[in-house]
């Protein structure tokens, strides 16, 4: 696969894995507990390190700051939005009262239906993949220190 379409395939790979925990939390019937969402940020967060570390390792010495920028936002975005596509037709159409059900456990004075929850959810999904990305640039990101060489006095 070119580097450049990397984002394509850890996007949708990191959307399959949030969708995937979603659903397995509610088959065993603990979806409605909010702190669990906390493992979300773990599978973006390796998500985005896998597809920088993937983008540097095939560009080597071509890899630059902007691409592996690219390649994250690029990434977390598109798991953002599948993902939040996903929980929208669940909290419309499969399961109503999830909303419901959260926002009377959570924000129990602002109870706007599922429209709130989709907002926070793609603000939320946003935010963590730029401070991600960010921070795993980082570690990727080329050097600009010179080698240290013994000067003659």
């Amino acid at each position: 696969m070119k580097p450049d379409k990397l984002y394509l395939r850890y996007g949708l790979f990191i959307a399959v894995g949030l969708i995937a925990y979603f659903l397995i939390l509610k088959l065993i019937g603990w979806h409605q507990y909010i702190w669990l969402r906390l493992f979300n940020g773990a599978i973006v967060a390796y998500g985005i390190y896998a597809v920088i570390r993937l983008r540097r390792i095939l560009e080597g010495d071509t890899f630059d700051y902007y691409k592996g920028f690219k390649t994250g936002i690029m990434a977390g975005f598109l798991a953002t939005l599948v993902f939040t596509f996903f929980m929208a037709i669940y909290m419309y159409h499969i399961d109503p009262n999830f909303p419901g059900t959260i926002m009377d456990s959570w924000i129990k004075d602002y109870n706007q239906g599922p429209g709130i929850l989709i907002f926070i959810l793609l603000i939320e999904g946003f935010a963590s993949t730029v401070v991600l990305t960010l921070a795993f640039m980082q570690k990727f990101k080329p050097s600009w220190n010179t080698k240290k060489t013994i000067q003659k006095a």
